[in-house]
């Protein structure tokens, strides 16, 4: 048995921080959003984890998610859930990439094909930790999916409302895994709306995105391993798929409680938000210089993982973004749907759309001198592009006939 899972290791969470204001929350009690109507940080005794856990003492455990058990706000060990939450490989790709240091941290591998295994698992430990027996939440897909199969395995009651075009498999893999699942005829705020409604009537807690604080802390994890897979230091860029946001958020959290630490040095890497040129609420606040994104109006985009009008943490994307030296980048669709046949061909990594969009932006950083071609660049795959629709193969042949090996 995996020792992450079951050996009892000492917490460090001294409190809850309104990202906004700063104002400070009781930790192991049950919050969604601070009073400013803004997302909750976790907040640590770092200089208590430098002085109680080596460097040493993580690389020599087991390398999936819980190995981070001193970073993490869970307390109690039977709080934990798992399905497997490996650590993700770096996959090279080279000849679709044209850099030879471009490598894709493939989030598919993860629990439910996609890397919001790694926020759900966190969300969901804590929910049961502190009580929650019944969730709703809004998704475009994967979401849903990770969240109706870790809570269904603890034995909590879920409630996923979709947007009426989500991909069919997700829906059905969202019910199959036991969770209600709704579609909406608008979408992804509009059904946050209808989940925060009941949530006010004392329906169920409310899951959406970064309105409850523990899932950052488990997306922080991609930064975490980051460090960890480059020998505890950080690559120069990071091209990110953006809608919510939240990994991005939880990896420039998670770099700057490793400096903290004393794990990692000041050096960041470029953040680079990639968003779809059909929905670019942070790329047009980041290029207006705004803090905060207003509604994208008429969302579309083949990538739906990354079809978010509004994001709650606006703000909090558009200061990693800027604190980091990098750019918020919107790619069209055509550029998307190429990149992923693109890498497919190539270099036999079959990308979700969403992971499409950071080899797109990618290309245009190195056409634009943002990024140079030698520069150690990870691009973000957030799910199994098994999921995803893929071009018709329907040639055949007729064993009976004679066959023309030369056409073949």
């Amino acid at each position: 048995m995996n020792p992450n899972l079951i050996a009892d290791r000492p917490t460090f969470v001294t409190h809850l921080e309104c990202s906004l204001t700063g104002e400070r929350y009781a930790a192991d009690r049950l919050h969604g959003l601070s009073r400013a109507g803004k997302p909750l940080l976790v907040r640590y005794d770092l200089d208590m984890v430098r002085a109680a856990v080596p460097r040493a003492t993580i690389a020599a455990r087991p390398t999936d998610l819980w190995r981070w058990r001193e970073l993490l706000p869970v307390r109690r060990t039977s709080s934990i859930v798992s399905l497997g939450e490996i650590e993700t490989p770096l996959i090279a790709i080279p000849r679709s990439s044209g850099g030879p240091n471009v490598l894709v941290k493939d989030e598919g591998r993860l629990p439910t094909g996609s890397f919001k295994a790694r926020g759900l698992v966190m969300a969901v430990a804590m929910a049961r930790e502190l009580g929650v027996t019944r969730i709703a939440m809004p998704t475009n897909g994967n979401a849903g999916a990770a969240l109706a199969a870790y809570a269904s395995r603890v034995g909590i009651e879920t409630i996923v409302f979709c947007p009426d075009d989500t991909p069919e498999i997700n829906v059905r893999e969202i019910a199959m895994q036991g969770a209600r699942a709704y579609r909406v005829n608008g979408l992804i705020d509009e059904c946050g709306a209808i989940v925060g409604k009941g949530a006010a009537e004392g329906r169920w807690f409310d899951f959406s995105t970064l309105k409850e604080p523990y899932r950052i802390e488990g997306k922080k994890t991609m930064g975490l391993e980051l460090a960890a897979q480059f020998g505890w230091r950080l690559p120069r860029a990071i091209f990110y798929p953006t809608g919510g946001g939240t990994g991005l958020i939880g990896m420039w959290k998670a770099f700057d409680e490793m400096e903290q630490i004393g794990w990692i040095g000041a050096e960041r890497p470029k953040m680079f938000a990639v968003q779809a040129s059909g929905c670019a609420p942070i790329v047009k606040a980041f290029e207006a210089g705004e803090e905060h994104a207003e509604r994208w109006t008429d969302a579309h985009t083949v990538a739906a993982g990354i079809r978010v009008p509004r994001a709650i943490g606006d703000f909090l994307i558009l200061r990693a973004v800027r604190e980091s030296g990098g750019k918020a980048l919107a790619v069209g669709d055509p550029a998307i749907l190429k990149a992923v046949e693109d890498c497919a061909r190539r270099d036999g990594l079959l990308l979700c759309p969403e992971g499409g969009a950071t080899l797109a932006a990618y290309r245009a950083a190195l056409a634009d001198g943002l990024v140079d071609e030698e520069d150690e660049v990870v691009l973000f795959n957030c799910a199994t592009g098994l999921k995803y629709p893929m071009p018709e193969a329907n040639q055949a042949l007729d064993k009976n006939a004679v066959i023309d090996f030369g056409t073949l």
